[in-house]
């Protein structure tokens, strides 16, 4: 067995199977045990003497993570992994100082694009369901040094955005009960994500089950009531039609009113690419994934775009309550809220605050686990203090865990005159990260499709393919480098007030942030760029490059067969069938 060089990831590893006497010990002993660092056993590659068997590459990067997540967890996960508070509230911001018309073209534009970065995204994470996903992809296809700066923005971003939720969590509940500390609020949130995290990813995986129905409920609900307000059933019994796209009218504020739409819309589908870092906890990643990345076409037509259309029909830009609309939590600006106000129903606003508090909640959930597993894969990759690597014997990121839950308590600067401030600034650091991330993400495809293609290998042999291959890809990577320039010209020139540093780089900080990773880490590690073929590294200079590797990761080397049988059962499916599944999973 080779030796591990250094700053390498470790060696690979496999399960050693639980001794009869530890399976024998009271429950609590065993839960108690549960926390201890795995028991593992280092595993070879498994070289054949037959040049025509394939040879069996063991995942290096899979290291003990627990395969629990299901076919329904996953659908889940995918379904109401972008449904929260930026659609719920935040949207209400973006109607303000937009207009219905910007609002619903600009999250269109960015739908396309982000079906795109999700169907990459599902293509690589099927063939390599590996820990750390699109960081990793990027260290692989792109450069190490990248995948450093990308998989440290985006923990970032979920770090932050934990105490974020929480605090968040304590405005929504304040809808009700106002006369009550808010930092016990706090407490009980934060409790009960520490609860959902001490079962490992089955525990995140049941939570955001039970989340995601509530909210695909709640929005299918919204969009027949918000159907039957439009034609004048509610109970003021007038016919709104489309009177408030011609009063005020479709747009405001112009140009910049339809560029301020683009990072809200990308906050609002923000964790549609969870569903990369799942992978690597998921049973049967070739079944589930494609399914899951193709049911975004779903989220996008029906969650996203139908339901702004009604929202723009019933709730005019000129409401005054909008104005208070933000991404955090104030429930009373939320255009849902209103436009069920606005038609003179009691009770949905109570019920549709109580759908906000679960979509906070859901967001707290997923922050501590996209930033406990992007924090352990970087660890796995020599990208961070190797201690976040640490996994035990239940398959979770313990110490990476405790790091993400102990960012919640952020959240208890709350009240202070200071706390606006922090959170501004703490959320200015990973402002962009979710663009960097989509970006890096089909920019990391087109590199691995070259090498794939320069390597010798053919579409057929990809267990499952993007709809729209490399053509979609460039079309993400354009795009968002699109959002990038709108959100660099609304940083300076302010819809609202003259420019100023402060509001700059608020809203530009990360830019600047991850480019300085990228060189530090550059020039600290002289990492390769990562070439399709014809490499030459030799780890004594900024110029080197090294050949991508497209082996180790993958699973399933020897599906020919399976896929021959599988295309051959498609082919024989009527047109209408295939056409639907090729987008709608």
């Amino acid at each position: 067995m080779m030796e591990k060089a250094e700053d390498s990831p470790p060696p690979p590893y496999t399960r050693l199977d639980e001794p009869d006497e530890v399976a024998k010990d009271p429950l609590w002993r065993r839960y108690v045990n549960s926390f201890r660092r795995m028991e593992v056993a280092a595993a070879e590659a498994d070289p054949s003497d037959d040049p025509e068997k394939p040879m069996k590459i063991v995942d290096k990067t899979d290291m003990g993570l627990k395969r629990s997540l299901t076919n329904r967890h996953i659908q889940m996960i995918a379904f109401g992994g972008a449904i929260g508070t930026g659609l719920f509230i935040g949207s209400g911001a973006v109607l303000s100082s937009s207009g219905p018309a910007s609002v619903l073209i600009g999250f269109a534009l960015i739908g396309t694009m982000l079906f795109n970065v999700v169907m990459a995204l599902g293509e690589m994470a099927v063939l390599y369901p590996i820990a750390g996903s699109f960081n990793v992809y990027c260290t692989r296809f792109i450069d190490p040094a990248w995948g450093f700066a990308i998989g440290w923005n985006y923990a970032i971003q979920w770090l932050v955005t934990l105490p974020l939720e929480l605090t968040a969590a304590t405005i929504t509940i304040n809808y009700w009960h106002n006369n009550v500390d808010p930092h016990i609020w706090i407490t009980i949130v934060l409790l009960l994500v520490v609860f959902i995290n001490c079962f490992g990813v089955k525990g995140y995986g049941e939570a955001e089950f039970l989340f995601s129905m509530v909210k695909i409920i709640a929005v299918i609900a919204f969009i027949i009531v918000g159907v039957v307000i439009d034609v004048g059933g509610g109970p003021k019994g007038e016919y709104l039609g489309t009177k408030t796209w011609q009063d005020p009218g479709p747009f405001n504020n112009g140009f910049k009113g339809f560029c301020a739409v683009f990072v809200t819309a990308a906050f609002a589908f923000g964790g549609a690419e969870m569903v990369g870092l799942a992978a690597a906890e998921s049973a049967e990643p070739r079944k589930t994934l494609p399914k899951a990345t193709k049911q975004v076409f779903w989220r996008i037509t029906l969650f996203y775009l139908v339901t702004l259309l009604l929202i723009g029909f019933i709730v005019p830009y000129t409401d005054p309550r909008l104005l208070g609309a933000s991404a955090t939590a104030n429930v009373t600006a939320s255009p849902f809220v209103i436009a069920i106000d606005n038609a003179g129903i009691k009770i949905l606003p109570s019920i549709f605050n109580g759908v906000i508090l679960v979509s906070v909640l859901s967001v707290g959930n997923s922050a501590v686990y996209g930033a406990s597993r992007t924090l352990c894969a970087l660890a796995q990759q020599g990208q961070a203090p190797q201690i976040l690597g640490y996994i035990d014997r239940e398959g979770r990121p313990l110490v990476s865990i405790i790091i993400s839950l102990l960012f919640g308590g952020i959240a208890y600067i709350n009240g202070l005159a200071s706390s606006d401030a922090i959170f501004n600034w703490l959320l200015a650091i990973s402002g962009l990260s979710t663009v960097f991330t989509w970006g890096s993400i089909c920019w990391a495809h087109l590199r691995f499709r070259g090498a794939w293609k320069a390597q010798g290998h053919t579409l057929n042999e990809l267990p499952f393919q993007a709809a729209f291959g490399v053509l979609g890809s460039w079309w993400g990577l354009i795009f968002n480098g699109l959002v990038l320039l709108a959100q660099f010209y609304i940083s300076i020139w302010a819809i609202s007030g003259p420019p100023s540093a402060d509001t700059f780089f608020q809203a530009y900080l990360a830019f600047p942030i991850t480019i300085l990773s990228y060189v530090v880490w550059k020039v600290y590690k002289k990492t390769p760029f990562m070439v399709t073929h014809g490499g030459s590294a030799t780890g004594t200079s900024l110029l080197d490059t090294e050949t991508m590797d497209l082996d180790t990761g993958r699973r399933d080397l020897d599906l020919a067969t399976i896929l021959v049988e599988e295309r051959a059962a498609y082919a024989a499916l009527p047109a209408w069938i295939k056409f639907y599944r090729s987008f709608c999973g």
